[in-house]
């Protein structure tokens, strides 16, 4: 399908509704916190953009191959990935095929697929982007796919398009990327004693040493040993071992918060007894799918514990069936767009982790989900109750102006709106930052003017609020203050 050019413009009430007093309550609301910085506290962007403030390379190598968000959606229209040049990784691998492939030819067929994106998240950043970053004026199709790759690559040459240089372009106040708890974080040692270390911060994730049913659990505990120097044969060594990594994190990328990718929500408290038990089955490869989830469970509980101890903000991110695709996945590896939501189930998942930490003020966990239907029947309920408990921004698949507005319409009347966080963008492209957190902000607008003219809060309630979801509440929940 292809098409001549069309304008590329966008408009300046989008997102506010159709009806025109919502509209005129939203703008002036808008108007009061559109430039305020942009707090980016949990994504996924690669380190070394920043440790080595580098150009990007091209088109391709920027906007489409970072992206899963992109590629899943060529993907699932039959286009192979290697025709994309994405980087093989399985067993599998061939190490020439992702620079066989052309990055303009690579681009073209993005131009030529660029029809698929109408409606989506994902068109409207890219859209957005194109815009405001670049300067088009025509949207991409094919007739203009070589003059858009060009004259984006003729751009990313440029000093003004350097990682910092681009930090500070788009008022970024401070962005935390997201490393295995095995890493060195020697993008981030870079920057220590610069004033980017502040801005350019670690989180935590521990996944690949506390999810057994890993491929590669029993080599991560070895190195986790070899790292710590602690005996991760038993169980106290190997929660010591945790322990000091986390301090690691803390120290060497400035690292205010933890994260957690795991299947469920489940959470346990188990006797001594049995968790070295548990553990000493999943560390040599013995442990059940059962047994497995249950490890996860427990580790939730102890590193909850930990938490307070330490101070880093816990954030779960539950309910993601991973890798679905089994052949994509031994090709290309982790995080190629085949990750599918599934229900997920939050009041008696959790209940072994609250009652033993819940009520405690110095714990912060922050909840996300997949699962939209558990917003006002759990999450809503657990977080208008429990101190240590707020609600994440709306997720992944529901990161878009209707999954936003669904979100709050599910969980302020219980949860209200200070036991919610903010947003956070979640994403591994850059460009596409100030657009979504503006998408957040233009969403949030909308929401406050409905209440305002349905006479359920003031004009002036709707502007603290306004101030609050978009820059006061993030700052606060990651102890960014």
């Amino acid at each position: 399908m292809t098409a001549a050019p069309i304008q590329l413009a966008m408009h300046p009430d989008r997102l506010f509704s159709s009806d025109s007093n919502v509209v005129r309550v939203a703008k002036e609301l808008y108007d009061g916190i559109k430039d305020l910085p942009i707090v980016s506290p949990h994504g996924h962007t690669d380190p070394s953009w920043f440790g080595d403030n580098k150009n990007f390379n091209n088109a391709t190598d920027l906007l489409i191959k970072p992206d899963h968000y992109v590629f899943r959606m060529l993907y699932s229209q039959g286009i192979p990935l290697e025709s994309l040049g994405i980087p093989q990784q399985g067993e599998q691998a061939d190490p020439a095929a992702e620079h066989a492939v052309d990055p303009l030819d690579v681009w073209k067929i993005f131009a030529e697929n660029y029809f698929l994106f109408a409606g989506t998240p994902s068109g409207y950043w890219l859209d957005s982007t194109f815009s405001k970053v670049f300067g088009f004026t025509e949207r991409l199709c094919p007739a203009n796919a070589e003059e858009y790759y060009h004259e984006i690559n003729r751009q990313l040459t440029s000093p003004e398009f350097s990682t910092h240089a681009l930090m500070d372009r788009f008022n970024i106040e401070v962005i935390a990327t997201t490393e295995g708890a095995l890493d060195d974080l020697a993008e981030h040692k870079k920057l220590a004693g610069t004033p980017w270390a502040k801005r350019v911060i670690t989180t935590f994730r521990p996944d690949d040493v506390v999810d057994a049913s890993r491929e590669d659990f029993t080599q991560n505990i070895e190195k986790l040993g070899e790292l710590t120097g602690c005996d991760v044969t038993s169980w106290h060594g190997y929660l010591e071992a945790i322990r000091q990594r986390r301090l690691y994190f803390k120290t060497h990328g400035r690292a205010t918060a933890t994260d957690h990718g795991h299947p469920t929500a489940l959470t346990a408290d188990l006797p001594l007894d049995e968790c070295q038990a548990l553990y000493a089955k999943c560390v040599t490869g013995q442990a059940s799918e059962q047994e497995q989830e249950l490890f996860r469970g427990q580790m939730l509980t102890e590193l909850a514990g930990m938490s307070i101890e330490d101070g880093l903000v816990m954030q779960i991110h539950p309910g993601a069936y991973r890798n679905h695709n089994q052949k994509v996945f031994e090709v290309y590896g982790r995080d190629k767009g085949a990750d599918i939501p599934s229900p997920t189930e939050y009041v008696s998942a959790l209940k072994p982790l609250l009652s033993k930490y819940g009520n405690n003020p110095d714990l912060k966990i922050i909840l996300f989900t997949l699962d939209e239907t558990t917003y006002s029947r759990e999450l809503a309920p657990l977080a208008g109750h429990y101190p240590s408990l707020k609600l994440g921004p709306a997720w992944w698949f529901h990161d878009s102006p209707a999954g936003m507005l669904r979100f709050r319409q599910q969980t302020t009347e219980t949860a209200g709106f200070y036991n919610t966080v903010g947003f956070n963008d979640d994403t591994r492209a850059f460009l596409s930052i100030p657009a979504r957190h503006d998408v957040a902000r233009r969403v949030d607008c909308r929401y406050l003017a409905e209440l305002v003219t349905n006479q359920q809060i003031t004009l002036a309630d709707a502007k603290e609020l306004a101030y609050q979801l978009t820059y006061g509440l993030v700052k606060k929940a990651y102890n960014f203050e």
